[in-house]
């Protein structure tokens, strides 16, 4: 399985299986391949920030400017500030019981604190999150590449743009042609490091639609162009302090990856690594969702949508808006091409050991790992194909799975502090996180479930 039963026994004895579950490759060594796997000396420090940010930086930064535009500019950006501090929080305290407990996952270690419910509510809630996240990066690629009118005004897509509306060039075919010729590669490597050069390149065609999107804010800024934003929210009655909280699961949602923390850190030759490693990631991050949140706000003003690579199929009012236009929409869709397979890693991982709790390792048996790598990626292409938007149902799991797995996980951990080492300092904040994350999320689900009732009723 995946990522440990949460037995006890898994760290005793001569099979060491919690151990095995974390650290063994996702595929099978064959005999050749052991010397080679054998000579793996530990992950790079810089292949593990990339990995890191790569699962961080995904879709959820398209989401953030509207959040700036729902909260304001000032509060907007110190959310984004508050969350990563307690997203760094929240890690350390499940990487120092681990350390101390010699666990090698994040389910395991809900195991040994919690029993065996404790890693189920883990495996499930990280198979909901990945779920959605992914199939949210299919439909921002179809379209963007293939076009879409989910909400009644048809966007053109690049595909269509560049060449016209073909068969060939339609939802179905451009994301099965993007699930085989890229995805199918991508989540076939046996490590994450392996994936550091192409987590590498993913964080910087997230640094070119920073940039581009910053140098087109500044010079409209200069021509006097674009309107000043509005630093605080607008509040006129109750529904719309309601409101405010749906930005909530966003910003909870843009730094989720501590399902992979785990991952990153068995392949570390020095552990003491990791916590910079974190805070490295954690802070290039929230450079990028700060800088974007702000200059994407400041172009587009209250004009901004939910997903903001939307805004870029209009005009920008600069020379060659066109041109601009397809490079940010361009650079980003294989931005998200290249997050896909590291959030894949984890999903995989937990799926299996969910529904195989007592296999053997998934990397040992090629017809399970087969029949859940096609099921997986089936599932994902057809819910992007017949499901036109999930912006809703992302806020729903990210108010939800989410923050379980980022906030009140970590907190129930550490206030349970099975290795002994928790601080008073660490029990107050285990319990801040545990009360800010039920009322704002309960908040924010309340607060959605009336916008889809009354959305209906409109209709």
């Amino acid at each position: 399985m995946g990522i440990g039963n949460g037995s006890a026994s898994d760290a005793q004895g001569p099979s060491h299986k919690g151990i095995q579950d974390a650290t063994t490759p996702l595929l099978p060594i064959k005999a050749e391949e052991e010397d080679a796997i054998h000579e793996f000396n530990g992950a790079s420090f810089s292949g593990a920030v990339f990995n890191l940010s790569t699962t961080i930086v995904g879709a959820g930064i398209m989401a953030l400017p509207a959040s700036i535009k729902m909260l304001g500019l000032i509060p907007g950006i110190l959310m984004i500030i508050l969350v990563a501090l307690l997203t760094e929080a929240s890690i350390d305290m499940l990487v120092r019981c681990s350390h101390q407990g010699k666990i090698t996952s994040y389910g395991w270690l809900m195991g040994d604190t919690f029993g065996q419910w404790g890693r189920i509510a883990l495996q499930a809630s990280v198979v909901i999150n990945n779920v959605g996240v992914l199939i949210v990066y299919m439909i921002i690629i179809g379209d963007v590449l293939s076009g879409t009118s989910s909400t009644g005004v048809h966007h053109s897509g690049i595909f269509e743009g560049w060449f016209g509306p073909h068969m060939w060039n339609s939802r179905p075919i451009v994301l099965l042609a993007t699930t085989i010729l890229v995805f199918a590669p991508l989540v076939s490597f046996k490590r994450l490091d392996s994936l550091r050069y192409t987590s590498a390149l993913s964080v910087a065609l997230a640094v070119v639609f920073v940039v581009i999107t910053a140098g087109v804010a500044i010079v409209r800024l200069i021509e006097g162009t674009v309107e000043m934003p509005k630093l605080f929210p607008e509040i006129d009655g109750i529904n719309s302090v309601w409101k405010l909280f749906t930005a909530v699961p966003v910003l909870v949602t843009a730094y989720i990856c501590h399902y992979n923390v785990h991952s990153i850190d068995n392949e570390l030759e020095d552990k003491t690594q990791i916590k910079p490693i974190v805070q490295t990631s954690l802070g290039l991050c929230s450079s990028v969702y700060i800088a974007t949140s702000f200059f994407a706000y400041l172009l587009f003003g209250e004009a901004t949508l939910a997903d903001v690579l939307a805004n870029f199929d209009a005009d920008l009012r600069i020379p060659f808006s066109s041109v601009f236009n397809d490079v940010v929409r361009v650079s980003y869709v294989v931005h998200i091409m290249l997050v896909f397979p590291i959030v894949f890693f984890a999903l995989r991982l937990n799926l299996d050991g969910l529904l195989f709790p007592t296999s053997r390792h998934i990397s040992r048996d090629n017809r399970r790992f087969t029949i859940i790598t096609i099921s997986l990626i089936a599932v994902i292409y057809l819910a992007a194909i017949f499901i036109p938007s999930i912006w809703d149902a992302f806020q729903f799991t990210g108010a939800t799975a989410a923050v379980l797995i980022g906030f009140i996980f970590p907190a129930m951990i550490i206030l349970r502090d099975p290795y002994d080492v928790s601080t008073k300092r660490d029990k107050i904040l285990g319990v801040t996180m545990i009360v800010l994350a039920v009322v704002s999320n309960s908040v924010a689900l309340y607060s959605d479930a009336l916008n889809i009732f009354y959305r209906k009723q409109e209709a």
